[in-house]
């Protein structure tokens, strides 16, 4: 009965442990194109972001009302997210940090701009078409 049991005890911890593996893989599921648009200092800001997960590394592009550029030194654990985008406003040169919450098809962000403003928003993902 003791090899039963312990046998049993093993199955049961295999199976936990895949379901939690398994849970993991879905919250972290961000790929695709994303949506948001607010408010800022400078005027409504309309931003869509593409990203790509690989592991705990984030890569993408953040496109807006003036341009594009690339996800930089992006993270992405469990759900939470950080990345920095480094924009050309005006002829100067400025450090955006994100960082984020997934909750299935939305983000809830936080961006520092600078050190002029902090930015609250939600990104929603973009639906794709069968």
């Amino acid at each position: 009965m003791k090899k039963f049991s312990l046998r049993f005890r093993c199955a049961i911890y295999a199976a936990l442990f895949v379901l939690w593996m398994t849970a993991a893989s879905f919250a972290a599921d961000i790929d695709g194109k994303w949506t948001a648009s607010f408010d800022t200092q400078v005027g409504t800001q309309n931003y869509t972001y593409t990203f790509k997960a690989d592991g705990e590394k984030l890569t993408g592009t953040a496109k807006n009302n003036w341009g594009e550029n690339p996800v930089e030194d992006g993270t992405i654990k469990g759900n939470d997210i950080a990345f920095t985008e480094n924009i050309d406003f005006q002829g100067q040169k400025i450090t955006i940090k994100y960082t984020g919450k997934l909750d299935g098809d939305q983000i809830t962000f936080t961006r520092e701009v600078g050190n002029f403003a902090t930015e609250n928003f939600v990104a929603k993902r973009e639906k794709t078409g069968n």
